[in-house]
């Protein structure tokens, strides 16, 4: 696929990017390497791939208690709900604010 200076001028004006000449060329080469490359992934024969729930690898252990061959992964902590009482110090450092959020400027304007 082809990626032309005014699909990324045009993706650049939904982000509210300022684009030099420059950095138009340079992004665009990177852009189309990127699509290019999805497109060779498109090729891969996936029917006896299984599809995937986590994509961080979870080892097979069968002793697993109660997990099937699922063993925590060290660097994920549980997924606990716990009080978060900082909301009132966080707003009252805004200078407009209506609880529980922050006010900001009108951003969207098209």
């Amino acid at each position: 696929m082809k990626i032309t200076r005014e699909d990324v001028l045009r993706v650049a004006e939904l982000a509210h990017l300022e684009l030099s000449p420059q950095e138009l060329d340079t992004y665009r080469g990177q852009l189309d390497e990127i699509l290019n490359y999805v497109e060779k992934l498109k090729e891969l024969d996936v029917t006896n791939v299984p599809p995937m729930a986590q994509v961080v690898y979870r080892g097979a252990d069968p002793a697993s208690s109660g997990n099937a061959g699922i063993e925590p992964h060290p660097e994920l902590r549980a997924d606990v709900v716990q009080p978060c009482e900082i909301a009132k110090a966080v707003l009252s450092g805004s200078s407009d604010a209506a609880p529980p959020f922050f006010r900001v400027p009108r951003v969207i304007e098209r």
